[in-house]
């Protein structure tokens, strides 16, 4: 009888702790669809690659994260889309063309990566997309914070 006891407490504190994982950890979210936003990034290189910054729209259903989009923009507020590396129109440079582009692709993958973890610790870095991995964490903690009435 001892050992169902405990394995009762063992199986409600791992539920409590699902829960909370489920609703990102950070408490009680109020349904509806927020937008965050992160600041501007600079880049890393003389050639500003990495600069600009995201956005991610956020819907909280039943107090849990139920869909994210997330983009990212150039400083100047230009869409990071397939023409992203790219300079007047061209491709210039295919090396860096490919890693802006991997770096778009990868991107993507952080919002449907979050509402499947349903927290944004459990979201890794994917690699190729550092930059926007931080852009992300931003944007999302923003939307979360507008979430919670902070």
């Amino acid at each position: 009888m001892r050992n169902r006891s405990r394995m009762v407490f063992l199986l409600s504190g791992m539920l409590a702790l699902s829960v909370l994982a489920g609703c990102g950890g950070g408490g009680s979210y109020k349904d509806g669809t927020y937008e965050g936003k992160s600041s501007v990034f600079e880049g890393e290189e003389e050639d500003g690659s990495g600069a600009g910054y995201g956005v991610v729209s956020l819907t909280i259903k039943d107090g849990k994260i139920a869909d994210c989009e997330f983009t990212t923009y150039e400083p100047d507020g230009t869409l990071k889309d397939s023409e992203y590396g790219k300079q007047d129109g061209e491709v210039a440079n295919q090396d860096f063309y490919n890693k802006a582009q991997r770096a778009v692709q990868a991107s993507s993958k952080y919002a449907e990566n979050l509402v499947n973890a349903g927290n944004l610790a459990d979201v890794d870095k994917i690699t190729g997309a550092s930059i926007s991995y931080k852009e992300f964490q931003e944007a999302v903690n923003d939307a979360l914070d507008q979430a919670q009435g902070k």
